[in-house]
Parts: C-alpha cells; structure tokens; sequence
C-alpha cells in the first residue's frame, strides 16, 4: 500500500460515518465553561457545589484514549469525574437523593439537552466513551456503580455501564466476585459483556442500539487497539418501544448504597433516598465520548466496518 493511499484510507475511514453529537472535549473548552454547561455537557446532576468540584477537563496532562488521535496527535482533553459526600442531587421538585452520590453529563446539543435526544435516538446509532481507573480516587468495590446509560423518563436504562458488586436487598456477599468488572448490562439487566477493569487502560466501548427492534450489540478495545464485536446483535425488548423509550445520555459516576440494617423494611427498599454511603471522594477519567449514525459504518479507530448482524462484508480497512 503506498503512503498517499494510506492517507487517504485514513481520511475516508476516519469520516466514514456522521456524528450525530461529539462530545470529545475540544482544548477550548474551559473548567469554567462546565459551571454554566457551556457546550457538549449539561452538568446540573451534581451536588451543592459548582460542577467544577466535582469535574475538572485535565488539559494535556492526561492523555485521552488514543483510539480517536489524529496522526498520534490527542484533540480531546481527558475528563476527571468525582463525588465525594455532598454529591446528594435534588431534582427538580423532588426531595434530595441521600442514597446515591453522583455525578453526572448529560449529552446536549446546542438547542440542549432534550431537543438532542430524537437526534441521536432514532434508526440505529453507537454511543461511543472510553473509562479509565482514576488512581488518586479510588472506588469502593463494595457499592454498584452505574456510570454509563441512557435514561428515559420512567428510570430505567436502555442500556448501562455498571462496575462493582450489585445492588441487592438484603445485601449479599461484598466484595461481589465481579466487583472489578466493566459490565454491560441491557435494559432488563442481562449481562451483556464483562471484562476485567485493568488500571492504567484505557477502555474503549460502542453500543450499538438499534431503535427501531430494539436490539444492543457491544464492541470494546483496549487503548489503541481497533474496536471489535464482542456480542452478537442481541434483543434488548424490555425497553419501551417510540418516544417514551428514549432519554438523555448519562456518563460520569452514580453510587448506590448499601441496606442499612437500622432502616424500616419500607426505607431500605427505597433505594434512592435511604441506605449506607461512606464520604471519601471517588472518581472516573473519561474520553472519547460521541455518538454517530451507521449510514456509513461505524468508527472502529484506524478504520470502520458495517453494523453488527448484517451480512454485507466489512469495509476494508488501513491494514489491508
């Protein structure tokens, strides 16, 4: 293959497919910017503190994924994600969630975040992020973490990141025998994939949803390594079919609780609002986050190749 060729391969293959939202931080976009949700994020699902206590964009001093670098060059800031005790949200107009702590970016658009939703939640579309252990934040491989999902109005998950030992009532053995596994898990909470959280890696996911039957398909990687599928296209019928079913895009760190033996049986059912939760600060790096249609592929990183499930070939890609 000659030099002008693979350049050009690469262009084609690194513009095969629309992006339907980016939110792959650009070096522009300040900490500041986080505290008004100027730009990609809308970051009200927080605590009591300004979003820059709980999110900072870490400049060049942590590389992002390199899945998405432009000739080894990074274009994205890397994102630190933490919560700490006073991560307690209050949604508007309901009472404060004392059982969770979290912190979280919703994906908008520059008409916000609900005009987004029907852009990027319709036909088949692939939500792209990558995660990576924070060492001077440690989690508590006790608790569930919920950290990637897409959430209608009824509370659910299309579709779900989840790390550490499960929620359960009353609570099981801890630490669960997959607490330090990234899981993804569907709409009704199969387990889709599971793969060891190694420190130090970059770990690179795409879903692929498909709206209309209501099917997930996962592909993953490890840093610099091209994105492949690791499941099959699998139903995901659970989920509410048309409007109702979609929801905003979620990323960043959601922590249950534990059962507290000392609550009512009606309080320890309420997840939300009641359970154990110690205060040291915890937290996620995020990259690579963007969502695309598969009009034309979908982007695996030094190249593309068509949906998962369907029976054309794949598109050719820079090695071949």
């Amino acid at each position: 293959m000659s030099f002008l060729f693979l350049l050009v391969a690469l262009f084609v293959l690194a513009e095969a497919t629309p992006i339907l939202y980016d939110g792959r931080a650009p070096f522009n976009l300040t900490n500041s910017d986080l505290n008004t949700s100027t730009g990609p994020y809308l970051t009200v699902v927080k605590g009591s503190q300004n979003a820059t206590h709980y999110s900072t964009l870490l400049g060049h001093l942590v590389p992002p994924t390199p899945l998405w670098n432009q000739w080894g060059v990074p274009t994205e800031q890397t994102i630190s994600i933490t919560i700490d005790n006073s991560s307690v949200f209050v949604p508007g107009g309901g009472a404060p969630q004392y059982g969770f702590r979290r912190t979280e970016f919703l994906a908008q658009g520059p008409a916000g975040h609900t005009a987004l939703i029907p852009e990027i939640e319709v036909n088949t579309t692939v939500f792209h992020f990558s995660v990576q252990t924070d060492p001077a934040k440690p989690l508590n491989y006790t608790h569930e973490y919920q950290v990637v999902f897409i959430e209608p109005n009824d509370g659910t998950h299309v579709f779900e990141l989840q790390l550490g030992s499960p929620y359960t009532n009353p609570t099981g053995t801890l630490p669960a025998p997959n607490a330090h596994a990234l899981k993804i898990r569907d709409h009704a909470l199969n387990l889709l994939f599971s793969t060891t959280f190694i420190p130090f890696t970059w770990h690179n996911f795409a879903i692929q949803v498909d709206w209309t039957n209501r099917t997930l398909a996962v592909l993953y990687s490890q840093d610099d390594a091209p994105l492949k599928a690791v499941t099959d296209v699998l139903p995901n019928l659970s989920a509410t079919a048309g409007t109702a079913g979609q929801g905003d895009f979620h990323f960043g760190v959601l922590k249950l609780p534990l059962v507290n033996p000392a609550d009512s049986t009606a309080d320890q059912g309420d997840v939300v609002h009641y359970g154990i939760q110690e205060g040291t600060t915890e937290g996620l790096l995020y990259s690579g986050v963007f969502v695309e249609s598969v009009a034309d592929g979908i982007s695996a990183g030094g190249g593309s190749f068509r949906p998962v499930g369907t029976s054309a070939p794949p598109l050719p890609s820079i090695s071949e």
